[in-house]
């Protein structure tokens, strides 16, 4: 059954009514979306990423409303996450992205939690730590076939076959990731997959996972044995060339503080950046940087051009900003906006709609995933959908 609730009970959790903005997480809308990824992964297993707070949205619901779909694997950043999503999912298969921190062998086997491994020195450092152990604990081997961020180099992925440490841990998972799998025509998908295939032939028999939220989607990429989605389970769109075939998961609405006239030849905002060439009525919002909210959304400019800035959806009307977007506050032009529309403690929309994660990230010079993972701690959470 589905249900709208708010994290008002939760400890440090803020009322929506004493909150600048509210923001609405679908967690039904979630889980249908790793349903689509599912069917779309060619008979893959379908893991979810929830590193960053579950893009942030919360792992601590997050994870529960994606086991309830029928997920049982997931990707995170930081140990700490780890940690996080075992105590919400404790039968899951949990994988710790960015490498094996020296030392921190026993809190990994203390969770039941796999590394993913990147260099030699990481691979003796778990084969020490389970040989110490007497014991075969599984993890992740990460070749790096194009990123130069982390990983082994192919060439390192290729000689693994006669490490001998390898006998020491089970080796779990094989996988790499792909650069720019939302570029459907970039060459280099094709480079990293030939690459791929060359060490799935060398290492024989061990599960491999390659495709992300847009390799699923790529033309002729091989399924493999696992895809590991992420910025498309909370409603990015992962093949930007078409239509987004994910559900939106956030909504956020901020509430209006104020409502003023602005006159003629007068500025608004820090700096004097934003001119009103005519009589204009302003409404300032309980959001700011601060909260998230990218200050590269201000508007720069005069009223009137179509600047590349950031929007808002008052009433039904499209209102631009007007001004830097500061620490806790934003200012918006809500003259298009009938008077007796518009009043003082109102919410408008900053993502919903047509303002998509993806658009507000245009608008904002950025990408939707920095949206997604810079939602602040001082907006009221109300979930829909069922939890625990």
């Amino acid at each position: 059954m589905t249900q709208l609730t708010s994290q008002h009970d939760a400890a440090g959790a803020v009322p929506e009514n004493a909150a600048g903005g509210i923001l609405h997480i679908d967690l039904d809308a979630l889980a249908s979306n790793w349903r689509t990824l599912r069917d779309n992964a060619g008979g893959a297993e379908t893991a979810a990423v929830v590193k960053a707070n579950a893009y942030g949205i919360g792992i601590e619901q997050a994870v529960p409303a994606l086991g309830r779909a029928g997920c049982r694997t997931f990707f995170v950043a930081h140990l700490s996450e780890a940690i996080r999503a075992r105590a919400v999912a404790p039968d899951a298969t949990i994988y710790v992205l960015n490498g094996l921190f020296a030392g921190t062998g026993p809190t990994y086997a203390a969770h039941n939690l796999r590394p993913v491994l990147g260099s030699f020195e990481e691979i003796e450092e778990w084969a020490g730590f389970c040989r110490a152990e007497n014991r075969k604990r599984p993890a992740a081997i990460h070749v790096d076939t194009g990123m130069n961020r982390l990983g082994l180099t192919v060439p390192q992925g290729l000689a693994l076959r006669d490490r001998p440490e390898r006998e020491d841990f089970e080796t779990a998972l094989l996988m790499s990731h792909f650069v720019s799998a939302e570029e459907s025509d970039n060459p280099l998908n094709r480079q990293q997959i030939e690459a791929f295939e060359a060490l799935r032939s060398s290492l024989p028999g061990i599960p491999a996972s390659l495709p992300n939220s847009s390799g699923i989607f790529l033309n002729g990429k091989p399924p493999y044995d696992l895809v590991r989605p992420g910025y498309a389970l909370y409603g990015g769109n992962p093949t930007p060339d078409r239509a987004n075939p994910m559900k939106p998961v956030v909504g956020l609405e901020a509430r209006i503080v104020q409502l003023r006239w602005v006159e003629a030849d007068h500025t608004v905002g820090y700096n004097g950046r934003w001119l009103a060439v005519e009589k204009r009525r302003i409404a300032t919002l309980s959001v700011g940087y601060a909260d998230g909210y990218p200050r590269s959304s201000s508007a720069r400019g005069r009223s009137g051009e179509d600047l590349l800035a950031g929007m808002t959806l008052v009433a039904g009307h499209p209102c631009p900003f007007a001004g830097n977007v500061s620490m806790d506050l934003i200012t918006i032009d809500v003259t298009a906006v009938p008077e007796n529309r518009i009043k003082r403690g109102d919410t408008v929309t900053l993502i919903g709609g047509d303002l998509t994660i993806d658009e507000v990230g245009r608008r904002a010079g950025t990408i939707g995933y920095e949206i997604l993972t810079n939602l602040g701690a001082r907006y009221a959470r109300a979930y829909r959908g069922v939890q625990g």
